[in-house]
């Protein structure tokens, strides 16, 4: 990245976190799980690819948005990560991966055609993953979406039993024709699609000055994370005194967390910037480990319970 972009991410960043913050000092402190807690497992929904400027923004406003048609650098083929939390209230699932359809795009949208190519087999779909798991359809209480792109919802067919959980900003973004040509697809939901919406309350989780609790032991709170989309929101989960962190796309790995970079796709700049200042602050005073949806060392991070190092940061 040249030094005159990392300037301005940092300078902007700077400023937006100080606004939505206020008093770092005065942000709600965070409760441990209690005893007998969540297991959290990774589940990897095949690869995709897309390009350099997806993952890391250039430039601002349109420049930056058209970066991922225009570029011709292929990332490296990413993981696409679902999650799977086994609690004693029931299985929540967070996002549910690719699916084989995706291998199949609309011809006429050129984002589709340009910028993205999945690879994915049928039993690497989240549902054989989860039966393999010893997880079956009945056992899932809920699926929380943190946001509706392709390669986050396409797996909802294998949930017709349970309760789905998604921002209702985030659908009313996606549907009909607008949604498409912003790069959803409404139309493979499942007949049966029907989500709850996600209304946060007034409660404080560290910086976050808005969170739901999904759990009635209060262990799983989903987290208000714009930027990537308008309404994207994370899921964390209390593992004791540490924060597994599922950040699905608030960025795209986490050392872009720690430099306050944005990416390609984000609408605006300025939500995007805040929440990976709140994220930093989480981290900064919490023991957290960030898992995005296709950072590669996620997996590892996760096995291993490796805290995000604030030294890192930009």
């Amino acid at each position: 990245m040249q030094s005159s972009r990392r300037a301005f991410l940092k300078g902007t960043g700077s400023a937006v976190l100080a606004a939505a913050l206020g008093n770092t000092a005065a942000a709600a402190p965070v409760e441990s799980a209690r005893a007998g807690g969540a297991r959290v497992h990774v589940i990897q929904t095949g690869h995709v690819k897309v390009k350099e400027t997806q993952i890391e923004g250039c430039g601002h406003g349109r420049v930056r948005r058209l970066g991922p048609i225009l570029d011709t650098r292929w990332s490296q083929w990413l993981p696409t990560y679902a999650w799977a939390i086994e609690h004693k209230e029931g299985v929540i699932v967070v996002d549910t991966g690719q699916a084989t359809h995706l291998k199949s795009l609309p011809a006429w949208h050129p984002y589709f055609q340009l910028a993205v190519q999945f690879r994915i087999e049928p039993e690497e779909e989240v549902g054989p993953q989860l039966r393999a798991l010893g997880i079956g359809r009945k056992d899932v209480r809920k699926v929380v979406l943190t946001h509706v792109h392709i390669d986050h919802d396409a797996g909802l067919s294998h949930f017709p039993h349970s309760q789905i959980l998604a921002s209702a900003g985030e659908i009313k973004r996606a549907s009909g024709l607008a949604g498409e040509i912003r790069g959803y697809l409404p139309e493979r939901w499942p007949s049966w699609f029907d989500p709850s919406p996600i209304v946060f309350e007034k409660t404080a989780f560290g910086p976050f000055d808005r969170s739901l609790k999904l759990t009635m032991a209060g262990d799983v709170i989903a987290l208000p994370t714009p930027g990537h989309t308008p309404d994207h929101l994370s899921v964390a989960v209390l593992d004791g005194e540490t924060i597994l962190f599922l950040a699905g796309d608030a960025s795209y790995a986490e050392h872009q967390m720690l430099a306050g970079i944005v990416d390609g796709v984000s609408p605006e700049e300025a939500p995007a910037l805040a929440t990976l200042g709140k994220i930093r602050h989480l981290a900064k005073t919490n023991p957290l480990v960030y898992l995005p949806t296709h950072d590669p060392g996620s997996a590892h991070r996760l096995e291993t319970r490796k805290l995000t190092n604030l030294a890192k940061a930009a």
